[in-house]
């Protein structure tokens, strides 16, 4: 089983990710943040950058999956690999942050990758609006995330609705994350834990 967490910065995905791991007993795969080398230059000079950090996430999100497709283990999965293409490159260039150039090499390669992977069993969409997106960021205090513009959150949530809407690659749930605060309060963990099972369960 393939649970892939999914959802803006800030939306509470690797927290998530965390609980139903601790839940469920399996194993949880993160985002490669706090070892990738090109975050903090990336939020300083965001054009300069943006090519080389959409590469490294692509690259890093395929060796996971392919670690996930060679045996049959339960993951509970922080960010998938389509955000970074449909959502984050393309975000980059509809900004004038990423050169028509590099975003079409970027787009050959994720269409070559994504031809060796299987999508996730369920895809959990947690849904924020900015305000909850931007409380969430303060409150855990990466220095590097604190200069995040709220145009480019309002933009990246706008990718995410277009590319959920169009969603066709398995089951998919819609958590409304500014009214569930699964991380203080057990009974709303417990109610998207029930979500999940029925989705879960629909899959057998």
């Amino acid at each position: 089983m393939h649970i892939a967490i999914v959802g803006n910065i800030g939306a509470g995905k690797t927290t998530l990710t965390e609980l139903l791991a601790k839940n469920y007993g399996w194993e949880p795969l993160f985002e490669a943040v706090d070892n990738n080398p090109y975050l903090e230059d990336f939020y300083s000079d965001m054009k300069r950058w943006s090519f080389n950090l959409q590469i490294y996430f692509l690259n890093s999100r395929f060796e996971q999956l392919l670690e996930i497709q060679k045996g049959p283990r339960n993951i509970i999965q922080d960010r998938t690999i389509y955000e970074d293409a449909f959502i984050f490159a393309e975000n980059l260039h509809d900004m004038g942050l990423m050169t028509s150039r590099d975003h079409e090499n970027y787009a050959a390669i994720f269409k070559n990758i994504t031809a060796f992977i299987k999508p996730p069993d369920l895809l959990v969409y947690l849904k924020a609006s900015v305000p909850t997106l931007v409380n969430n960021i303060q409150h855990r205090g990466r220095e590097y995330e604190s200069g995040i513009r709220l145009d480019y959150l309002s933009k990246l949530n706008d990718k995410y609705q277009k590319w959920i809407s169009s969603y066709k690659l398995g089951k998919l749930l819609i958590l409304d994350k500014d009214n569930l605060d699964f991380a203080n309060n057990t009974e709303d963990l417990s109610t998207i834990i029930q979500m999940i099972e029925r989705e879960i369960n629909g899959l057998f």
